[in-house]
């Protein structure tokens, strides 16, 4: 029996044994059969190293080459991630590298930490380093294992800060980008467009990663290239920019900004006596002040504002200019957040925004420039004639409302700016030309209520302003553009809900609403660029156009015919725009267009009105324009004064917008002035100077290239002043200087 026992115990083993081996050999064949391609290309990887190599960056030039943005290349060093895997040895490593690449080691251990980085590529730890720092370290290699030195390309700006907000800026990928670039076959580590044509331009300009594969031994030497791919640059981008007349676009903004700052006391914002007071106009100041705590002259804030600059007769942006403005070349000079901060403060008040281009972000209301499209509109759906004449008497009391009603407590009467000794002006009998010539606010009040009223008409109203390209995006080049807004019931439930507008409010439009939409205030706003676009169409006789930036989009590597300088007649056309892109057509009939077209003329060139006979209310910026040179542009045009916070007239914003009657030279230009004061003060001087720019009737300043950033620095950008100041005043010229 024992012998049995052993036999069975032997077989058992020998089953066990078989299974083992056919296991072994199943897994063998599996391993060297199914997986074997797998293991190889391990093995492969191992064997080989490969070289990621970025491609050169398109430039960006403007309309007559020069560069705006161009390439620089600049050593990185880099360390291995398998190398700092372990924290000491990390720790030990960074602080090592930390003297030499002059780097505190807890900013090493922050990019470590960030996420950011690409992880199959080694981790970057300083860009921009010289030459002799790099050779201190490939020559003590063995006190920095995994640690290399790659070539990059640093973007740089020859002619910073000019057309910072247009060019933009580059910056790294972040959390709330990275998932859509890594989509595009991006890396983590690169830096990419982040405002500005920079970013609108990305696909374009970026280019095509190369890359080298080498075959390495066991000591990790290089043995010799196995594949090679060229990078492919990116394409070059020409703007319809002119760097001369963007530079004095920037130079008249910021000049004229500083100088509403600096008025004399009594050209500051006047806190005049109310009206209502008993005894008026013979009563102690004391207590009869319009607003009693604050004195009689306010001076204005001008923190900001913005112009642009458009050809009406295809659509391109000749200059765009936004204020406070900024030095592009801080993005890429290596300063902590520290002094990132300090350069860019974060602020909740708007007014001290720097990275916001007010051209196309900006969200304003019009004040009086827009009264020619309400005009159009109300011609257009018949609620007004273009004969018609209105009798202004320097009050508009609503007709739609019974006195019962405007007794309760609702307002019913509204009123002309302020004239001599405190009353509302009066214009007398006005026609829409007459209307817009001298910007009769009643005229318009009056429209404002007929389109409340009137069946349909105020879908009319906004159809038309929509036209003209109010209420969405204007399409231009550029990043971030505000839709802006024409106010509908919809738009004003969501105001109110979302808590813009007061608990009282209703959720409705009201009769008030479309008051204050006729003479610019209230709901309705708009960007600067949609204002341009708009003054456009009615330039150019009807045609709404897309506004291009961009003119020419360049096959790669554009060689250059002088430093900094595009030969644009050697640059390969990949897609043009300097054709006209229309969005649509409005017939324009003579009838409605020329009453509207001969106001604005009035508006720069006179006659006002006479009433009573004897007096006479100028044009509101005829004063302005009787020292613009003969030889000028000639120019039609509109003031408007946008009423600010809690009505106080020191919070009151400049508009103007300007448009060029010969054909010949076809520009049109929009300036925004916030907390400037009129439009007649603040922002039409600054239009006039422009047009005088673009008529070559003075002298511009050359374009240089720019100085080399000043590091030390702790502004944003230098200030910059305009040489010659007198095409800012008019005949009724006070000296702003104290």
């Amino acid at each position: 029996m024992a012998v049995d026992r052993r036999s069975k115990r032997l077989g058992m083993l020998a089953v066990v044994a078989l299974l083992l081996l056919g296991s072994i050999g199943t897994r063998l064949w599996f391993l060297q059969g199914v997986q074997a391609a797998d293991y190889q290309t391990d093995v492969d990887r191992a064997k080989t190293r490969t070289v990621y190599i970025p491609p050169a960056r398109g430039r960006i030039f403007d309309a007559d080459g020069r560069v705006l943005a161009d390439n620089q290349r600049i050593l990185t060093v880099t360390v291995e991630w398998g190398v700092i895997r372990n924290r000491k040895n990390r720790a030990e490593l960074f602080q090592r590298l930390s003297g030499h690449l002059k780097v505190p080691p807890e900013e090493f251990e922050a990019r470590y930490e960030s996420n950011l980085y690409d992880p199959l590529l080694p981790l970057p730890l300083k860009e921009d380093v010289d030459e002799a720092t790099v050779n201190t370290l490939l020559e003590r290699s063995e006190d920095h294992p995994g640690v290399d030195v790659v070539e990059e390309w640093r973007r740089v700006y020859p002619y910073a800060p000019l057309a910072s907000h247009v060019v933009g800026y580059m910056g790294a990928l972040n959390k709330n980008n990275v998932d859509v670039y890594m989509a595009r076959g991006y890396n983590r580590n690169e830096r990419v467009g982040a405002f500005g044509v920079e970013q609108s331009m990305e696909e374009f300009l970026h280019g095509e990663w190369g890359k080298q594969v080498w075959e390495i031994d066991a000591s990790g030497n290089t043995v010799r290239l196995l594949d090679s791919t060229a990078p492919v640059a990116g394409k070059d981008v020409q703007l319809s920019i002119d760097l001369d007349v963007q530079q004095y676009a920037e130079q008249v903004l910021e000049q004229q900004l500083r100088n509403r700052r600096e008025l004399p006391v009594k050209q500051q914002a006047h806190n005049g006596i109310d009206p209502k007071s008993d005894g008026y106009p013979g009563v102690s100041e004391k207590d009869t002040r319009f607003f009693e705590d604050f004195p009689e002259f306010v001076p204005y804030k001008a923190p900001a504002g913005s112009v642009v600059v458009q050809n009406h007769s295809n659509g391109q942006i000749v200059a765009m200019a936004s204020h406070p403005t900024f030095d592009n070349r801080w993005f890429n000079s290596g300063i902590d957040k520290a002094k990132f901060d300090l350069l860019f403060p974060q602020s909740e008040d708007p007014d001290d925004s720097i990275l916001v281009n007010r051209a196309v972000q900006g969200r304003y209301n019009l004040g009086s420039s827009i009264k020619p499209f309400i005009a159009w509109a109300a011609m257009d759906s018949g609620v007004l004639a273009p004969d018609e004449v209105y009798r202004d008497e320097g009050v508009y009391r609503l007709t739609s409302i019974d006195e019962e009603t405007c007794a309760s407590g609702v307002r019913c009467e509204f009123k002309n700016a302020i004239g001599p000794f405190g009353l509302p002006s009066r214009y007398g009998p006005v026609t829409v030309e007459e209307a817009l010539a001298v910007s009769s606010d009643a005229f318009f009040y009056r429209l404002g209520e007929l389109f409340y009223s009137t069946p349909g008409m105020r879908e009319e109203l906004k159809s038309d302003l929509e036209q003209f390209g109010f209420g969405a995006d204007s399409g231009v080049d550029l990043p971030y553009e505000w839709d802006g807004r024409i106010p509908d019931d919809a738009i004003k439930k969501e105001l109110v809900e979302r808590g813009v507008l007061g608990k009282n409010e209703a959720d409705f439009l009201v009769t008030g609403d479309l008051i204050q939409v006729a003479i610019g205030q209230g709901l309705l706003a708009a960007t600067p660029m949609q204002v341009a676009n708009a003054y456009s169409t009615l330039a150019n006789n009807g045609f709404l156009m897309r506004p291009h930036m961009v003119l020419n989009i360049f096959e790669p590597l554009t060689p250059d015919r002088a430093p900094a300088v595009a030969d644009l007649d050697a640059a390969v056309v990949f897609q043009s725009f300097e054709r006209p892109e229309i969005k649509h057509q409005l017939e324009m009939p003579t009838e409605i267009r020329d009453p509207i077209i001969a106001g604005l003329t009035r508006v720069t060139t006179g006659p006002g009105v006479e009433y009573p006979v004897g007096s006479d209310h100028a044009p509101t910026a005829k004063r302005l324009f009787e020292t613009y040179p003969d030889d000028a542009i000639p120019v039609a045009g509109k003031t408007g004064t946008a009423q600010g916070r809690n009505s106080y007239p020191w919070n009151d914003s400049s508009a103007f917008g300007g448009f060029s009657l010969d054909g010949n030279r076809p520009y049109t230009v929009v300036a925004y002035l916030e907390k400037s004061g009129y439009g007649s003060k603040g922002a039409a001087p600054v239009v006039k100077c422009v047009f005088t720019a673009l008529s070559n009737s003075l002298l511009l300043q050359p374009v240089q290239p720019s100085d080399p950033l000043d590091v030390n620095s702790t502004v944003a950008a230098p200030e910059k002043e305009l040489l010659d100041e007198q095409c800012l005043y008019g005949n009724d010229f006070v000296t702003v200087k104290d």
